[in-house]
């Protein structure tokens, strides 16, 4: 049997270069500092945590980073998905010229109208 060199990567194999198989460092991170705020913000707040609003207040930063970190299908996590959107939509937006023979009929038909 030859060996070709041609392996096949099984898509998850980078799973194996993260923590707990789902989450880089800078993930942890993000989310940790924001489970820091909450619960410097109990702390805090403690007195009026009665009131709804005080409380989704103090809860946020922990639901946001927690809501960024979450993996979700095809991509690594929400974050990773949300500055894909962000780079595709505004920072790396390509414009593509219609060009070959579809763009040479559709040229003709249109000047022989």
């Amino acid at each position: 049997m030859e060996n070709n060199n041609n392996y096949l990567i099984p898509a998850n194999a980078n799973r194996g270069k993260l923590i707990l198989g789902f989450f880089r460092g800078i993930d942890l991170a993000i989310f940790g500092t924001g489970a820091g705020i909450t619960l410097l913000l109990i702390l805090i707040f403690q007195g009026m945590l009665t009131s709804w609003v005080v409380a989704i207040g103090v809860l946020a930063p922990a639901a946001i980073t927690g809501f960024l970190v979450i993996p979700v299908p095809h991509q690594h996590n929400m974050l990773v998905f949300l500055t894909n959107i962000y780079e595709y939509f505004f920072v790396n937006r390509q414009r593509y010229y219609w060009k070959g023979w579809c763009n040479k009929y559709v040229e003709e038909e249109t000047s022989s109208k």
